[in-house]
């Protein structure tokens, strides 16, 4: 269920491109992700809707301060003025920050579904999980011969057979 969900979410957020992804661009995408670093939307073909994400986002928000204000109201209308203040305060810079957290969150999930996309057009008879590291080291090797493009792919899978 949450799967779908978030699936609904993601669909919502983000224009995908129909384009296939081109063999080089899995490649960095697939290295960048592993490495932890973020990966270049453009070279997976898809684009974050913002304000659809501010809108995804706000209800989040929503569905967590209502219950929170319904079990704190009491407490903080007999506290000081200032800690409601305060903690008013400390909530609005959090929900501010916390949406950076969840566009990188929602990013990253495109990206990975992207990548996982094209690996099955490019490499459909080696799974993700298992051969993405492996790949990645041997686009490494090939980046560093300086292969082109041409060759690239015949380089990887002769190494793959090995």
């Amino acid at each position: 269920m949450f799967s779908s969900f978030k699936q609904k979410i993601i669909d919502y957020v983000f224009t995908v491109s129909k384009q296939p992804i081109l063999l080089k661009d899995l490649l960095i995408a697939n290295s960048q992700y592993n490495e932890k670093l973020h990966v270049d939307p453009v070279r997976l073909g898809f684009r974050l809707k913002v304000g659809r994400a501010y809108l995804v986002y706000i209800l989040f928000v929503i569905l967590f301060l209502i219950p929170f204000t319904a079990i704190t109201h009491r407490l903080f209308a007999n506290l000081d003025p200032h800690v409601s203040i305060l903690v008013a305060m400390l909530l609005t810079a959090v929900i501010f920050i916390f949406f950076n957290f969840f566009r990188v969150w929602l990013v990253d999930e495109v990206a990975l579904s992207q990548i996982k996309k094209g690996w099955q057009v490019h490499f459909p008879f080696f799974p993700y999980k298992e051969y993405s590291k492996k790949i990645d080291k041997i686009y490494e090797k090939a980046n560093k011969l300086e292969l082109p493009k041409k060759e690239l792919e015949k380089y990887i899978l002769d190494n793959l057979s090995d």
